[in-house]
């Protein structure tokens, strides 16, 4: 049992920092919002590691890895997010982050044979529905279905969306590199050292910014306290915690299985609205809820649900 909550605990945690973070974008660039998230969430981390059976020091057989790793789930996903969430929506943005469970799906069915039967795959397409059931205004959804996606106009895939996309897929490539980079070394310690040193480039860039561009933002933001402390959520426990736990589960079990719960995401960010600020849930969202949640079911079951029947071999010398 505390296992499973465990596991759910870094969805949990995405599901509120993202709409932690999107407020904060008023007053700094993204990428100053994505430095100051990577930072102290991988001095927090590799503290973890030091003060843990694990240590710091990564196998040097696991370096490239490493530095790949750190490239695209760090410094690319981190960046493509931050500068995507400035152009759509927290809700919008949530579902096509959320959709990198099928990517991973694809890649670790390539790279390590995990098995997707066809309940596996009814299940992802569930998950995928459910979020857009989550995320999407319901007039947004009513019109795409009756006139078909030229209904969403001219800004149906605008820069917002297309950054979106592009940062899923850094994090469902960088899932899938996380299992090479920690084949000889801890996964904590990999986790810490992949978002202290992907932070690096972020906060060289948002340095420099300012010096090419004065209209940019400064690369130091002028925040108040709350702000900070919206920082301090998304940093602390939407990546250190969150990201240290999804990447240690990650390198222990099948990735389709444990990324499949990425769709529970939005549903947390919901609930957490629900239960804090008195909002409603519109029919529509709680039936992306329970698809969502009938698509974990289905992903993480689906090997014992379909059982193909086998032919029996014959036998060698029978009639």
């Amino acid at each position: 049992m505390l296992r499973w909550l465990l596991m759910l605990l870094p969805f949990a945690l995405w599901g509120t920092a993202m709409a932690a973070m999107k407020p904060l974008l008023a007053g700094a660039g993204p990428l100053t919002l994505a430095w100051l998230r990577l930072l102290p969430a991988g001095a927090v981390v590799l503290l973890a590691a030091r003060l843990g059976r694990g240590g710091l020091a990564v196998d040097r057989r696991d370096w490239g890895w490493l530095l790949l790793f750190t490239l695209v789930d760090a410094t690319a996903f981190q960046g493509l997010l931050a500068r995507g969430l400035g152009g759509t929506g927290a809700g919008l943005g949530s579902v096509l982050i959320d959709s990198q469970p099928l990517l991973v799906a694809l890649l670790a069915r390539s790279l390590f044979g995990e098995a997707i039967n066809p309940v596996g795959w009814l299940g992802l397409l569930l998950g995928l529905l459910g979020i857009l059931c989550l995320g999407l205004p319901a007039p947004l959804l009513r019109q795409w279905w009756l006139m078909g996606p030229e209904a969403l106009g001219e800004r149906a895939w605008s820069h917002g969306e297309l950054w979106m996309l592009a940062a899923a897929l850094a994090m469902a490539v960088g899932t899938v590199i996380s299992r090479y980079a920690c084949r000889h070394s801890d996964p904590v310690a990999v986790t810490g050292w992949h978002m202290l040193l992907g932070g690096l480039p972020l906060l060289l860039a948002s340095l420099l910014a300012p010096l090419r561009n004065p209209a940019a933002p400064p690369a130091w933001p002028h925040w108040d306290g709350a702000a900070w402390g919206l920082m301090a959520y998304a940093a602390l426990l939407g990546s250190a915690l969150a990201y240290g736990l999804f990447f240690w589960f990650a390198n222990q079990g099948e990735l389709t299985s444990f990324t499949a719960l990425t769709f529970l995401t939005p549903v947390f960010a919901l609930l957490c609205g629900v239960v804090l600020l008195g909002e409603q849930l519109r029919p529509l969202q709680w039936l992306g809820a329970a698809l969502a949640l009938v698509s974990v079911v289905l992903i993480n079951r689906r090997a014992s649900i379909w059982q193909p029947v086998l032919q029996p071999q014959p036998v060698e010398g029978a009639p």
